[in-house]
């Protein structure tokens, strides 16, 4: 007679899933796994983290909890915090529950997410209810960050609350084989936001019909207002060049260059940008990250941009559409836009419709809103390839909010204010550090008024308050000026040590330093301005090692923020000026850049030599830094960091200098070069110090 076999024991664990879990997708991924496996439970949103009740066999828990790092959504960060066993309940199913709240917050904001390849074919799809929806998305695409109010990240704590979703809806987000189960920014046209065309303060049309009048208004040679996911977008035909003057000229913006989006076409969806753009490989890896940034390449000799678009640079800035919105404007339109941001050149990008209407009414001929609020900004990201990877520029939608984790905990709560251009703030409480998207300038009301908003929202969101101010050492900056007006105490950190401590924070795994952090002018620890210094030790500990020789700054700020024009016309091959090296009363060794004035000066010589010799000569100098400064100390590895060294062809050059004679180079990575990491820099160098501070007083006391 056949024995049955018992069945296995039912074992019960309780599992806590913290990092990025929220907004991705992770928990209809959870509800999957445990039926696929035959668990029971449930699975809980809280205050950012995951709460996961888990009952069966033994054996099914483990690799339950194998899959859920192993097979998590790709947009997803997950670490396990906790897991435990605990009392079975008896559970019958795997259930999603209603989101609650946890004693300590521990929040992990998602980003916006580009539309994913099924809901664009969904969009383009005649016979499908959502064809052309310019809001379609799904667990694993659409806004994120833009929309959410506060965590648990529910549809009533985003933007969406104001749209009650359908019958059809509702189907779909219960639905655990549906790719919308539990989707919160879910919308459809019967119940989700809808478009709506204006001119002069009047709206014309709305739906379908805003789309075609948009379309209409472009190619009359129409500039257009258009409401993304992150802020608006001033748009036109981006081989038009009487209408892309005309956007210059009324947006105030002479001389920096404009983006460019291209349809999606192709298998790879890069077929538009190939007769206008030379991608390398790695750029068209970056074109097609899951941020969709803009991405600078070089511009092909016989494309049919217009030439103001990048007026005297060899590059582009370049991005393929991420929204449904963008998709249907650019497939419509069958051509390249000019899509810059929706602002008053310097300023945040603006997100209120009204607010669009007032400021950019003097610029754009006609509006395309949509009435699904925008809760906070996010401008577009901006990366460059520099020596064979993308390197951050601009870090904004589809990167930010950017998190960090600390190889020192912060003693308290600290909000980082960067500096005064390109800025962005950081909130860091014990080893987190998050950065906002990028600010921009502070020099107008709305800026600084932009830049209190986000500090307060980012303490708000992640329910941390600060108790501390970190900020430039430059009491003129309006963010120094600011962190000293809330009456905390502040800690001021030198502008370029900032740079150096931002970069050596990205590789924790070198000990000791030379760093070059080459960026314009920006207050010393001694008082004066510094422009090319070079730094030895490590965060915290820095030794100034290298400069040049103090001169005065020709224009001001002005300088700091023109582009380097030399860089796109430099010849190359040229011979450099010695410059030479001369020690200093302090020890700091000074290169002597007036051998090079009657080079530069020379108007027998092409722009193109002149600039050649100059980037040859600032190449080399660096490397004669480095080589002396080897004989005095030792270092594991060089940094070039600054927003200089977002010059391609210079970085690039002293790189390969170094690398001839045995020097490792390091870049930055994540962190912007320019005053972009300045915050993350702040909030390094400032933990390391304290570090170091709390060492030699516990040495003291034994």
């Amino acid at each position: 007679m056949q024995q049955s076999m018992p069945d296995p024991p039912v074992a019960a664990r309780e599992i806590s899933v913290t990092g990025r879990v929220q907004g991705v997708g992770f928990r209809p991924f959870v509800y999957r796994v445990a039926l696929r496996l035959g668990l029971c439970g449930s699975v809980v949103n809280l205050s950012g983290s995951v709460l996961i009740r888990v009952e069966g066999p033994a054996d099914a828990i483990a690799r339950f909890e194998v899959a859920l790092i192993a097979e998590a959504p790709p947009l997803a960060r997950p670490r396990v915090a906790s897991s435990a066993e605990c009392a079975s309940s008896g559970a019958q199913g795997f259930l999603i529950e209603e989101s609650g709240a946890s004693g300590i917050a521990d929040i992990h904001l998602p980003p916006d997410l580009f539309c994913c390849p099924d809901c664009i074919a969904e969009m383009q799809t005649p016979s499908q209810r959502r064809y052309r929806y310019p809001f379609t998305n799904c667990t694993q695409c659409g806004p994120r960050y833009t929309i959410i109010r506060s965590l648990p990240y529910d549809r009533g704590n985003t933007s969406m609350a104001g749209f009650p979703i359908c019958a059809a809806c509702r189907a779909e987000y219960d639905d655990p084989r549906d790719r919308r189960f539990h989707a919160q920014p879910l919308a459809c046209p019967d119940c989700g936001p809808r478009l709506g065309f204006s001119r002069a303060g009047k709206e014309i049309c709305r739906g379908e019909p805003a789309m075609a009048a948009t379309i209409e208004c472009l190619r009359d040679g129409g500039i257009v207002a258009v409401k993304g996911i992150g802020g608006y977008h001033l748009i036109c035909d981006a081989m038009n060049d009487a209408t892309v003057r005309r956007l210059r000229t009324l947006k105030h913006r002479p001389h920096k260059p404009l983006a460019v989006m291209f349809p999606a076409r192709g298998d790879d969806g890069l077929d538009a940008l190939r007769g206008h753009v030379s991608l390398d490989p790695v750029e068209a890896r970056a074109c097609l990250d899951s941020a969709r940034p803009i991405v600078l390449t070089r511009r092909h000799p016989d494309s049919g941009l217009s030439p103001a678009i990048a007026p005297d640079l060899a590059e582009l800035g370049v991005y393929l559409p991420y929204s449904p919105l963008h998709h249907l404007l650019l497939g419509d339109f069958g051509a390249p836009l000019v899509m810059t941001s929706g602002n008053i050149s310097g300023e945040p990008v603006i997100t209120e419709n009204d607010d669009a209407e007032r400021r950019l009414s003097a610029v754009a001929d006609a509006f395309l809103h949509h009435d699904r609020p925008i809760i906070r900004a996010a401008d577009d990201s901006v990366v460059r390839v520099i020596a064979g990877s993308p390197r951050v520029i601009r870090a904004g939608r589809g990167l930010a909010p950017q998190e960090f984790d600390l190889a020192l905990p912060v003693p308290e709560p600290v909000i980082a204010t960067g500096g005064h251009l390109k800025t962005a703030v950081a909130l860091a409480w014990g080893r987190r550090a998050v950065v906002s998207p990028h600010i921009g300038d502070l020099d107008s009301p709305r800026s600084r008024a932009i830049f209190a908003q986000v500090i307060a929202d980012l303490q708000a969101l992640h329910r941390v308050d600060a108790r501390r101010m970190l900020c430039d050492m430059n009491p003129d900056y309006a963010s120094s000026r600011w962190a000293r007006s809330t009456g905390l105490p502040v800690t001021a950190i030198p502008h370029h040590m900032a740079h150096a401590s931002a970069l050596a924070g990205e590789h924790p795994e070198i000990a000791r330093w030379l760093i070059f952090a080459w960026d314009g002018a920006g207050l010393g620890n001694d008082g004066s301005l510094w422009g090319g210094e070079a730094f030895t030790g490590n965060a915290g500990a820095w030794q100034h090692a290298a400069s040049l020789r103090p001169f005065h700054l020709l224009g001001g700020d002005r300088a700091a923020r023109g582009p380097l024009l030399l860089e796109s016309i430099a010849k190359p091959g040229c011979d450099p000026v010695e410059l030479p090296l001369v020690e200093d009363a302090d020890g700091v060794l000074r290169a002597d850049w007036a051998p090079l004035l009657a080079v530069l000066t020379d108007d027998r010589l092409s722009a193109a030599t002149r600039s050649g010799i100059f980037h040859e000569s600032l190449a080399r100098m660096a490397v004669s830094q480095a080589c002396a400064l080897r004989r005095k100390v030792a270092y594991d590895a060089v940094g070039l960091t600054g927003g200089v060294f977002q010059n391609k062809l210079l970085s690039e050059r002293i790189a390969s200098l170094l690398a001839a004679r045995g020097i490792q180079v390091l870049r930055n990575r994540e962190v912007p070069a320019n005053d972009g990491g300045l915050a993350v820099g702040q909030i390094i160098e400032y933990i390391h110090a304290q570090d170091a501070t709390e060492g030699h007083q516990r040495a003291g006391a034994t």
